[in-house]
């Protein structure tokens, strides 16, 4: 996907100055991209990564701030996955380092979520945590219905982690199983944008607002033509009934309707497009439109009245495909 490249791209050219804080990226990095693994009964630290530029961030990183040097390779993308991914190796060192980043615990145990000093770290350390996550598993989808800026997790410890991380830095995140993989999304349009901002996907935010505007200009301007559309059929359909039960109404009483009631037919067939507020005003002198709905509802309801007597059918006769 284009954008999660693009906010990859960026996210991977972020400098940090603090060890503190590129300690904390490398580590949610290592947590979310692979982490431990056994080689030749030696324990290996791995990381795969999407793009070559992340993979340099990451050996220059462990180098930097561990002093751990580290191998690189390619996997050619195949059936599964059409683009190659960048593997990055540590193995002399790699079990002092994997306690160092929180991947093992004193005792050598894997930790399945994510160290404790680092998920009630600063500010930074948890903006860290987030643009590590991201760039190892996440993924930004376009501004619309289903818009979502997601992370898939090593496990549900890791997942609830990212959770309160995101809670500490004010942006609603969701953990969520689906066939067995965890993810952390958060859909909020606004919160989307706050994250990547707190990542430093400054460039990325920017693009990601102008595309969600766009979209929801297009959606506003798509619902209120679809509206007026279906109010105006409306207003058609009931002002063209309207004026046929008044003509019918006239017919069936002739000369025996009062006065008052035949003025305001005459307005109503006068003023077809007319609303009974207009009708008011076009009346001398003027009426309500509660005035006006009156009259108009007695004249039909007397025409209705003598029809019935009659024997002959009413105002609403030849009415069904108006109403």
């Amino acid at each position: 996907m284009a954008l999660t490249a693009d906010v990859k791209d960026e996210l991977a050219g972020v400098e940090v100055g603090k060890q503190a804080v590129r300690a904390a990226e490398l580590a949610a990095i290592l947590r979310f991209s692979s982490g431990l693994h056994t080689i030749s009964n030696r324990i290996a630290v791995e990381a795969e990564v999407e793009s070559p530029k992340i993979a340099r961030r990451v050996r220059r990183d462990l180098l930097e701030v561990y002093g751990v040097r580290s191998e690189s390779s390619e996997i050619p993308g195949g059936s599964l996955r059409r683009t190659s991914t960048y593997l990055v190796r540590v193995i002399e060192g790699a079990e002092t380092l994997a306690r160092q980043t929180g991947l093992l615990d004193a005792r050598n145990r894997p930790v399945r979520g994510l160290p404790n000093r680092l998920t009630t770290g600063s500010r930074d350390d948890l903006a860290a945590i987030w643009r590590g996550a991201f760039l190892a598993t996440g993924s930004l989808t376009d501004p619309g219905r289903s818009a979502a800026l997601e992370v898939v997790c090593p496990g549900n410890e890791a997942a609830m982690a990212l959770v309160g991380a995101a809670g500490r830095l004010k942006v609603p995140a969701k953990a969520r199983e689906v066939r067995g993989t965890f993810r952390v999304v958060i859909r909020d349009g606004e919160g989307i944008s706050a994250m990547l901002d707190i990542m430093g996907a400054r460039r990325s935010v920017a693009a990601w607002e102008e595309m969600r505007q766009r979209r929801e200009v297009r959606a506003t301007a798509n619902r209120l033509v679809n509206f007026d559309d279906a109010n105006l059929r409306r207003s058609v359909q009931a002002a063209v009934a309207a004026c046929a039960r008044v003509e019918r109404a006239l017919e069936i009483l002739g000369d025996d309707v009062p006065e008052h009631l035949r003025y305001a037919g005459q307005l109503r067939l006068d003023h077809r497009d007319a609303s009974l507020d207009e009708l008011g005003h076009h009346a001398d002198p003027p009426m309500t439109k509660d005035a006006v709905a009156g009259r108009i509802r007695r004249l039909l309801a007397m025409a209705d009245k003598k029809a019935s007597d009659l024997g002959i059918p009413g105002t609403d006769v030849g009415l069904e495909g108006l109403e």
